[in-house]
């Protein structure tokens, strides 16, 4: 038996990294805080309250292969928090590979979840490892929500929607101008069907008298996950942020996305966007405030003769992302997936199980289920 600490976050110099350690440490599980500088590391984890009684430490890595497996050799879990995942994922999930550990991430990409779950899905489950991108607030607790909805049978199509107060972290935005790249899906009679860049909607905000203004942000992880869940024959996603100013903007760069950047060739378009995301967050936001950065995720389901609505209030969509990592962790060190290769967290963990964490931190309500049968 190894003695090495059991789980290390890969980027611990953002935001989320910092909350996934901070969680780890609720769970009083021994952790290695990762990345490519040790100072800037150090810094980002000494700022953790309570970090004094955590068991960890801080190593620097280069993001290499072979650097990556000699670190995660003897471990059991790694929460990789360096994105854009497309461009910088492929040598974690190989590491995790040979080193034989599972592997998750908080990626809002839909091409880096299809690409994991193509290229490396069957050789995950191979050795029993469980390849789970996307274990966050944006993905995780709308699939929760939908999996709640599921439990009624005849109900074959999910219209999800995910809402949150705040901006995007600096990770976040980089995030989004790197899907204005990459070709954006959702889910029909079990066939992915692409969303023009373009698509906004209009969607009434569950609780509220007012609307918001959301996107289909990048296709998501959802419709993903269930294409191959029988129950499901379709799945559309809408997310965004409460401030429809932001939301304006985004559309805005969408815009100029297509019309400016697109023509460029691929290597202009990447030194464009960074500059644009550069200037929108260029820093670390403040701590979230759970009376001001609330969320709302909300799925209406249907299906031929039945319909039900399900919404979860929270607070802190980040917070949420941390535990979720920091719990895929607490579980798998004790007890084996429900799901082994590529799956979602729910499906690995157990949406139930997952409402519950969130639940019991106070960062979401009872969920709100309205069935039609």
């Amino acid at each position: 038996m190894s003695d090495k600490r059991p789980v290390v976050v890969y980027g611990v110099s953002g935001y989320t990294g910092r909350l996934v350690c901070e969680y780890l440490r609720e769970y009083r599980i021994p952790f290695i805080a990762a990345g490519r500088d040790k100072a800037r590391v150090q810094e980002v984890v000494d700022k953790i309250p309570g970090i004094e009684n955590a068991d960890y430490e801080v190593v620097e890595v280069e993001h290499t292969v072979e650097a990556l497996t000699e670190l995660f050799r003897g471990t059991r879990f790694v929460s990789n928090m360096v994105g854009p995942f497309i461009k910088y994922g492929g040598e974690v999930v190989e590491a995790c590979l040979a080193a034989g550990c599972h592997y998750s991430d908080t990626t809002g990409e839909q091409d880096w979840v299809m690409l994991a779950q193509e290229r490396w899905g069957a050789r995950f489950a191979e050795k029993n490892l469980l390849l789970a991108p996307g274990i966050a607030h944006m993905y995780t607790t709308g699939e929760i929500a939908a999996q709640l909805c599921l439990e009624h049978p005849g109900l074959d199509t999910l219209d999800i929607l995910v809402l949150f107060g705040g901006l995007p972290t600096y990770a976040s935005t980089q995030t989004i101008f790197t899907i204005l790249k990459a070709k954006w899906h959702y889910l029909e009679q079990n066939q992915y069907v692409e969303w023009p860049h373009e698509t906004k909607f209009e969607v009434v905000v569950p609780g509220q008298h007012g609307t918001a203004l959301a996107l289909p942000w990048g296709g998501t992880s959802h419709p993903v996950w269930f294409k191959n869940d029988p129950r499901v024959a379709n799945c559309k996603v809408a997310a965004g942020v409460f401030a429809r100013t932001v939301m304006e903007g985004v559309v805005a760069t969408v815009k100029m996305y297509e019309e400016n950047i697109k023509p460029l060739p691929l290597d202009q378009q990447e030194i464009e966007l960074g500059k644009i995301a550069a200037s929108i967050q260029a820093g670390m936001p403040p701590r979230e405030n759970p009376r001001v950065n609330t969320s709302v995720d909300s799925v209406h389901a249907s299906g031929p003769l039945g319909r039900a609505h399900c919404v979860i209030h929270g607070n802190c969509n980040y917070k949420q992302t941390g535990l979720l990592q920091a719990y895929a962790a607490y579980s798998l060190l004790q007890t084996p997936p429900k799901k082994v290769g590529f799956a979602s967290g729910c499906q690995a963990f157990g949406h139930r199980e997952l409402l519950g964490q969130l639940r019991s931190f106070g960062l979401v309500s009872k969920p709100i289920l309205t069935v039609q049968d």
